[in-house]
């Protein structure tokens, strides 16, 4: 079974951007800069286009918030790691 939530990036070919990918339905990517989840967002749907902007706008929340904790998780495994030695 999947996670809700994967990200995904090519810092080879994009590397000022990340892509957080919806695997349950609806499924979707969104691509945004990587220093700031909300600027040159765009969404990819894998599933039918959702229209209705509320849905939308809570998706998106839902992939920042997603997105932040990993950011700050992967903070905090580097601080515990490195500045403990």
């Amino acid at each position: 079974m999947l996670p809700k939530f994967l990200i995904a990036d090519n810092s080879q070919e994009l590397p000022e951007k990340v892509f957080i990918v919806h695997t349950k339905e609806p499924r979707y990517i969104v691509e945004s800069d990587i220093e700031d989840f909300n600027t040159n967002q765009e969404i990819y749907w894998l599933d039918e286009p959702i229209t209705d902007n509320s849905v939308i706008s809570k998706l998106l929340k839902e992939a920042e918030q997603f997105f932040d904790t990993e950011l700050d998780s992967q903070d905090e495994l580097f601080d515990e790691t490195f500045n403990n030695n």
